[in-house]
């Protein structure tokens, strides 16, 4: 019997999420970075730098595309075809926004960013910030805007490395190359700051500007801890056994999640029902539950 696989589904609204932090990416490469010469991370800054050292026609939306389109399809098999559908939509809508903005629009990106001027940090920072935004959005709605991040995920493991310094090192080699290209290496380090900037916007945007938090709560007195707990912050929990390995004592151990401004109470709370309580807090970057929205 032949095993049918499973068609990828697809939903308009991320499409419409997706060509909006295209958009988004545009706005803020092509009016902050690109007219001082600051390069982005990943294949866009790649791009950025070759349209910068090849004839006019092979432009920074050219390269986009070229360098993208197959790296999103090389990792097809590894990421699915809904990620890579999203994903080379996503970057062709950044591609034409950037042309439109650069070659159409009446907007002069030649000297100078028509919004920070010259100012090398604001462009840095807000390029960064809107940029980031952009690459966020795209994340967080089924999709990618580099095809590096992909290229991390295949190949980061076999080199015994983690997704996020593959990505990191890409990055530095291809500053270490703008700098030693130009000749020179202040556009490089405020490519760093524009890097930073965005990196921190992708966090904020994929995960929350309010991460919740997880404790773990290793208790004698599950009951009166839990009751308590709940009775405060109104929250479900989990209760599992378990048994100190030195002393073998039967213990119970409680898992939570609350906000960040709940932490002190919890522990106070905890402490007074249990001074002999063993609590960990971890970060937690989202919350799904069975009654939720996706």
């Amino acid at each position: 019997m032949r095993s049918e696989k499973t068609k990828p589904q697809f939903e308009w609204k991320k499409f419409c999420l997706l060509f909006l932090a295209g958009i988004i990416n545009a706005f803020g490469v092509t009016l902050f970075l690109a007219p001082v010469n600051l390069y982005d991370s990943g294949i866009s800054g790649t791009s950025m730098l070759l349209g910068q050292l090849t004839p006019d026609w092979m432009s920074l939306s050219l390269f986009l595309l070229v360098l993208n389109v197959p790296l999103f399809l090389y990792g097809l098999k590894r990421q699915g075809a809904a990620f890579t559908v999203y994903s080379i939509f996503a970057v062709a809508v950044y591609s034409v926004a950037a042309w439109l903005i650069t070659d159409v629009l009446p907007i002069d990106v030649s000297i100078a960013s028509p919004l920070a001027g010259s100012d090398l940090l604001l462009c840095a920072l807000f390029g960064g910030l809107i940029s980031g935004t952009g690459s966020g959005l795209a994340i967080r709605f089924g999709g990618a805007m580099d095809g590096i991040e992909v290229m991390a995920v295949i190949f980061a493991k076999r080199l015994g490395i983690s997704v996020g310094t593959f990505v990191m090192i890409y990055n530095v080699l291809l500053y270490i190359v703008c700098g030693i290209v130009m000749n020179s290496w202040i556009l490089p380090l405020y490519s760093i700051v524009t890097y930073a900037a965005a990196l921190k916007t992708v966090d904020f945007i994929v995960e929350g500007f309010d991460r919740s938090k997880a404790a773990m709560i290793i208790t004698a007195v599950p009951e009166e801890v839990c009751a308590e707990l709940s009775a405060v912050f109104g929250c479900g929990m989990t209760t599992m056994a378990g048994q100190g390995y030195y002393s073998g004592t039967d213990k119970t151990v409680v898992y939570v999640v609350i906000n960040r401004y709940q932490v002190s109470k919890l522990r106070e709370i905890v402490h007074r029902k249990d001074a002999a309580a063993y609590i960990t807090i971890t970060e937690v970057a989202d919350v799904f539950s069975a009654n939720q929205n996706a």
